[in-house]
């Protein structure tokens, strides 16, 4: 039996970087503490993150991330048929994994984003909201959190940017931003 906790709603969002890192750094001191956490990672696939090999390394399986998502970026005027469809995937592997109760942390990595592009509703977001265990920690992440998902969170932090080394022409570097 689980050990009785309070389950939250964070979102982590703002046009500044650490976004996913903040996630995945709540995901790491859950695994130090013996708690398990799945990271569905809307929008982003096929390209190698840092975190896809650190989480193999941890003990006991504390950390899942499954990548929902095409290595293109997405237009957010014109999104690809198959873009909605991951996106629509990854939503409802976010539902079992709320309906299962195996995970005591659920991070739902760039969903906001997928919503602001209309991939996915922000009223089925909301359902997942609802439907979340009582002791389950439940975190949206990326940029253009909607009103109304910031309404419902018991925790929303603002990245915000001041400076950035991609204006100065400096590209992702492996092991810091990917």
């Amino acid at each position: 039996m689980k050990e009785s906790k309070t389950g939250l709603v964070q979102v982590y969002t703002g046009d500044g970087k650490g976004k996913t890192t903040a996630a995945l750094g709540l995901a790491l001191r859950a695994c130090g503490q013996g708690l398990k956490s799945y990271v569905i990672q809307f929008m982003k696939g096929e390209i190698y993150y840092g975190e896809l090999g650190a989480a193999k390394k941890l003990p006991d399986d504390c950390l899942t991330i499954t990548q929902m998502g095409r290595p293109d970026f997405v237009s957010k005027e014109n999104p690809e048929p198959i873009d909605v469809e991951l996106a629509r995937k990854a939503l409802e592997l976010a539902r079992e994994l709320i309906e299962e109760n195996k995970h005591d942390i659920v991070i739902l990595d760039e969903v906001n984003v997928a919503m602001d592009f209309g991939l996915i509703s922000v009223g089925d977001v909301l359902e997942l909201i609802d439907k979340k265990p009582p002791d389950m920690e439940l975190v949206l992440t990326g940029r253009y959190a909607p009103k109304a998902i910031i309404d419902r969170a018991d925790l929303v932090t603002e990245m915000k940017e001041i400076k950035h080394p991609y204006h100065q022409g400096i590209s992702a570097r492996v092991g810091i931003e990917r």
